[in-house]
């Protein structure tokens, strides 16, 4: 049995309440910093913070294919940017090309994610109703070897390009909905300095696609345009873009991309010019796509990317300033009447924001301070529906 030792509890004094609050709040404290559940680093596949709603502005145009390739991301000023994608919609074209690099969105490591340039370009191409092909490469120092190209990226990077790819389409899912992987591989300064290689290209668009599907199946994976050229095997520059092409079906990439870029431009030529054995005529297009039906890929539509004429004297098959001014607005319409095939024909390049006093500033339509050139009004007065007039 047990038994009675006649000793009873004391009331607590004031220095031991205090002792044992103390104590307590230790304990708790304790908790929450080092045992409460703590958030993650921030989701990669997270949507952008852009609204998904109606776009602020709609495009009025007689052309739903026409666009231009921009250039912003060389551009650091969100009004400047404003300002660049408020003249493309008010030109009359519903489509641009856009640059970013693998290297400004990934510059630290394969888990630091930079997106405020990549979401304040989309975010106003939405506002002002327009819709944004992405094309991105260019790899960052720490996801290829020492002393490589920013363009040298081999098998053992496919992975953690596919995974950048993949966050990309998911972030902006309904605001892009096209991502052309790569650029140009058929060219060896594209492709890294090294000779080409279409099962490696091949071997890229395996990795990236279903990675990118499935973080979002609306994507469309679209294979990268190739500079149109005549070169033959073993040319230390690169590879005719046919013959490369033809290569790329060889080695079995036709299943990892929904859609193919152009790259396709004028040269000296009309855009109704007999293609023939010069890959620098607008139709040399056509080529291209007789191609692609010939391998069982006509459903699969194709965007143009980049394509025109040059109008500088300093430049290897320029064309004079009205013959461009003309030939461009017939290139725009001769697409549409002719190439159902192709859902955009986004020509190179809209505006730099600095003058290079090179042939390049010879491509675009509008000057470093938005000065419209004269085939940005004479190709808005072709693209925009014509005023009705009050009686």
């Amino acid at each position: 049995m047990g038994r009675n030792t006649g000793q009873r509890f004391r009331k607590p004094n004031g220095n031991e309440i205090f002792a044992l609050i103390l104590l307590c709040t230790t304990l708790l404290t304790v908790w929450w910093t080092d045992f409460r559940p703590r958030p993650g680093a921030p989701d990669p596949h997270a949507p952008a913070p852009i609204a998904r709603t109606r776009a602020s502005q709609a495009i009025e145009t007689t052309d739903p294919q026409a666009g231009v390739h921009t250039r912003l991301t060389l551009e650091a000023s969100p009004a400047a940017i404003r300002r660049e994608l408020t003249m493309v919609r008010e030109m009359g074209a519903s489509w641009i090309v856009e640059y970013f690099p693998w290297l400004y969105l990934q510059p630290n490591g394969p888990d630091d994610y930079d997106w405020k340039h990549a979401d304040l370009v989309i975010g106003e191409a939405h506002r002002q109703g327009l819709t944004v092909i992405a094309r991105i490469d260019g790899v960052p120092a720490w996801a290829r070897p020492a002393e490589t190209s920013w363009k040298y990226l081999d098998a053992r990077g496919y992975s953690a390009y596919a995974r950048l790819v993949a966050a990309f389409a998911a972030r902006y899912r309904g605001l892009v909905t096209q991502i052309v992987v790569w650029n140009e591989p058929n060219l060896s300064l594209e492709w890294g300095l090294r000779p080409v290689d279409p099962a490696g290209y091949a071997a890229m668009l395996r990795a990236v696609y279903p990675a990118a599907k499935e973080a979002n199946p609306e994507i469309e994976i679209v294979a990268a345009g190739l500079a149109p050229n005549t070169e033959p095997d073993g040319s230390s520059l690169g590879l005719n873009d046919l013959i490369y092409l033809s290569r790329l079906y060889d080695a079995g990439a036709a299943p990892y991309f929904d859609a193919l870029a152009l790259h396709i431009y004028g040269g000296t030529h009309p855009p109704d010019a007999d293609p023939g054995s010069d890959p620098r005529t607008w139709r040399h297009a056509e080529q291209v796509r007789a191609l692609m039906e010939a391998r069982g890929d006509a459903a699969k539509p194709v965007y143009l990317t980049e394509g025109g004429w040059n109008d500088s004297p300093r430049f290897d098959g320029a064309v004079r300033p009205a013959d461009r001014v003309r030939y461009t607005v017939a290139a725009y319409r001769y697409a549409q009447e002719h190439w159902p095939w192709a859902r955009s024909v986004a020509l190179w390049q809209f505006r730099l924001p600095l003058a290079t006093h090179t042939a390049q500033d010879n491509w675009t339509f509008v000057t470093p301070d938005f000065l419209p050139k004269p085939i940005y009004l004479e190709v808005q007065k072709a693209l925009r529906p014509p005023k009705e007039s009050t009686p």
